[in-house]
């Protein structure tokens, strides 16, 4: 079943209530701070030693776990559960994560019943991909109008501001302090607990602004009245580009809640919307996907060279555009160069596991020549050292390593300690190392504290 239409529409709320109406069930979500939210709703409902985490930053999961909530990336698809779902599947069109929402569209499925949320722009695709699925429009519950442009100090309350950059982020909330009394901070960057505390502060009304990135624009349920563009432009992981308007509209239709209108404007150093672009916004029209990322999933272990292969298989469909090679990938490439690590690889299960190591996150960003000396160095420690782990000493100086760079390259903010990976942590996974050790993060200021580096 495919559930589809804009924001607003009691979607996700409908899919959380079939799920809890079998006996096991998983969800996955776009962003991790939507996956949390669920997951707390969850719990309320079940019960915490019913229900597991798993994203890319945290992993709860209690013995006797029936339902699973997950980021989109993070769903553990070798678990059977009665009911599947996947949220917010228009994201098989991105560029960056469109292939792994494709897979998901492919692959996943619940033993009793599946379903896919999002916007109706994708229909015409599920109608080719899976044709025998079963439709559901779902109209708006409230109506979401334009206000114009608004100067920052004249905003009303309950209003969250939007840009594209740690940076405009922070400076805009500080500008918001300085003449509005407060404001908390949502972006991909902080850490789940500073996250949260910083949702808690707008939710029960501490502070009356919210300044945020696009995380907000994929669900995330927060009593946003007017919602305020800041900026009109992101970078999408190769150039910066303006906004389109169905990102526009996703953005925007989280001003409003259940039956209460909501308005959207613009803000700061963006100009007026353009009347079409507000015409397609209110009325949510917007044109079709037309395409949809794929990368082959049905990986060749025997060799590198059989997984690189794979990895430029063509897809099946010619709805379906192969990805640009993924940080994974291009890691990939990169060790293949070693003659030395080659020979290492020299057998289904080591080349299994080099491929897990290349998809360790570049926390750095830059994908240089120091990224891929750490992950020949993490190969090797894990193919041939004692016990197959990673030395705890090894570990905690990369992780100090982190801490003195970002020290470096956020000096305009007061950095939060992290904790060293362990056996939990989303870069070094279970049975990698020995005990881990951390310091806790510190409690949550007015203004959030922004973390860059692991922002994966």
């Amino acid at each position: 079943m495919a559930v589809l239409g804009p924001t607003n529409t009691g979607k996700t709320y409908l899919a959380m209530e079939r799920m809890l109406g079998h006996a096991t069930g998983m969800m996955g979500f776009p962003l991790r701070l939507l996956a949390r939210e669920n997951y707390d709703k969850v719990v309320k409902a079940k019960g915490a030693g019913q229900v597991a985490l798993v994203t890319g930053e945290e992993k709860i999961i209690p013995p006797g776990a029936r339902y699973w909530i997950c980021t989109v990336e993070s769903m553990p698809l070798d678990h059977v559960a009665q009911f599947l779902a996947v949220d917010e599947i228009q994201l098989a069109a991105d560029p960056e994560r469109g292939h792994i929402f494709t897979d998901r569209l492919l692959h996943a499925r619940g033993t009793e019943e599946t379903m896919f949320l999002g916007s109706d722009t994708i229909k015409p695709l599920l109608q080719k991909l899976i044709p025998k699925a079963e439709f559901v429009s779902r109209p708006r519950f409230s109506s979401l109008t334009y206000s114009g442009h608004k100067k920052l100090t004249k905003l009303p309350p309950r209003a969250a501001v939007v840009a594209f950059s740690a940076a405009d982020v922070y400076g805009l909330a500080e500008l918001l302090r300085r003449t509005r009394g407060g404001t908390a901070v949502v972006l991909g960057a902080l850490s789940p607990r500073t996250r949260n505390a910083q949702v808690q502060l707008y939710q029960e009304g501490a502070v009356d602004y919210l300044v945020a990135t696009d995380a907000i624009g994929m669900g995330l349920n927060m009593d946003v009245d007017h919602v305020a563009f800041a900026r009109l432009s992101k970078f999408d992981g190769q150039q910066p580009r303006r906004l389109r308007a169905p990102e526009v509209a996703q953005i925007a239709g989280r001003a409003g809640r259940h039956l209460t209108d909501g308005t959207f404007g613009t803000t700061d150093e963006a100009p007026p919307l353009d009347p079409e672009l507000i015409d397609a916004v209110e009325n949510h029209t917007f044109e079709t996907l037309k395409t949809l990322m794929w990368r082959n999933v049905d990986l060749d272990f025997r060799s590198p060279q059989a997984l690189l292969r794979a990895l430029e298989e063509r897809p099946p469909s010619p709805v379906l555009i192969r990805a640009r090679e993924a940080d994974d990938h291009l890691a990939l490439q990169a060790l293949s160069q070693d003659a030395d690590l080659m020979r290492l690889a020299n057998n289904p299960l080591a080349v299994r596991l080099l491929w897990e190591v290349c998809q360790i996150p570049d926390f750095r960003k830059v994908l240089s020549d120091a990224h891929t000396r750490l992950l020949s160095q993490i190969f090797k420690y894990l193919r041939d050292g004692p016990a197959g782990t990673l030395p705890l000493d090894w570990v905690a100086a990369q992780v100090a390593r982190l801490d003195r760079g970002r020290a470096t390259s956020t000096p305009w903010c007061r950095a939060s300690p992290i904790s060293a990976p362990g056996p939990t942590s989303p870069t070094v996974p279970v049975g990698w190392t020995t005990p881990s050790i951390g310091r806790s993060a510190p409690a949550p200021s007015r203004i959030g504290c922004p973390t860059p580096c692991m922002s994966a």
